[in-house]
């Protein structure tokens, strides 16, 4: 029998949501099931603190969690650096503290506050005082992939055509068109976030598990076993089926 194992998808600092979805994981595969986390902890919510502090707990306690990187994760943790790096995938403009991006929301769940005006030099130097070194540690330490014998898991997805160990970082955290477009198999189920969707939506050579709670919407968890797949619902498990779609 293929042991099962869960998914959630990008939380983006909706604390209330992750403690929901990891009550119906436990409710379904017990207090030791093994959990994907598919990237983008923090920003647009208002709790990234207090889902950081959640995800490092658990890890901390030994349970069978994997916490993937998502774009989000990195723009915070370059941040974070005495130096701090702007991600050259981005526009010049579109700086992580800016208010699409939602890093304004993530320094205000650790009580920062910003000013209109204010510095970007000035608000780092408040975040690296009050943000904890274990956060910063645990965001440092996310790897960029995990998968088993059917399955794939990145945060963004893979460029296709190219060998699964031999996926570039950039790639994982951020392609988006080029591999929504193919809809050829990969070698093993690709289950990634990034993209928000209106719901997880199984796509036959993919799963997406962005469901849009950066944007107020339920956070999602699915449960997979081989390649068979369900989404978790407050009324129970619910097969998730591959749609006819190509993705786009």
């Amino acid at each position: 029998m293929t042991k099962p194992i869960y998914a959630i998808g990008d939380i983006h600092g909706q604390h209330d949501e992750l403690l929901r979805v990891l009550a119906l994981i436990e409710a379904d595969g017990g207090a030791q099931a093994e959990i994907v986390f598919i990237g983008d902890y923090t920003d647009r919510g208002p709790a990234s603190a207090a889902v950081l502090d959640t995800l490092i707990e658990g890890v901390e306690q030994g349970k069978p969690w994997r916490c993937l990187m998502g774009n989000h994760d990195r723009m915070f943790s370059w941040f974070m650096r005495d130096y701090p790096l702007h991600d050259a995938y981005l526009p010049v403009y579109l700086y992580w503290l800016h208010e699409r991006l939602g890093g304004d929301t993530t320094l205000a769940s650790y009580g920062i506050e910003m000013t209109q005006t204010e510095r970007q030099t000035a608000v780092h130097e408040k975040a690296k005082a009050v943000v904890p070194q274990a956060h910063i540690d645990f965001l440092n330490s996310l790897s960029h992939s995990y998968q088993t014998d059917d399955l794939f898991f990145a945060h963004a997805g893979i460029r296709p055509g190219i060998a699964l160990d031999e996926q570039t970082e950039h790639d994982l955290l951020w392609i988006r068109k080029e591999f929504h477009k193919d809809t050829r198999d990969h070698g093993k189920l690709i289950v990634h976030g990034h993209t928000p969707v209106e719901q997880t939506t199984h796509y036959g050579n993919r799963i997406n598990i962005d469901a849009g709670a950066g944007y107020g919407r339920p956070l999602c968890a699915i449960r997979i076993e081989g390649r068979e797949c369900w989404s978790l619902t407050d009324a129970g498990p619910v097969p998730l089926l591959p749609a006819d779609s190509d993705g786009t």
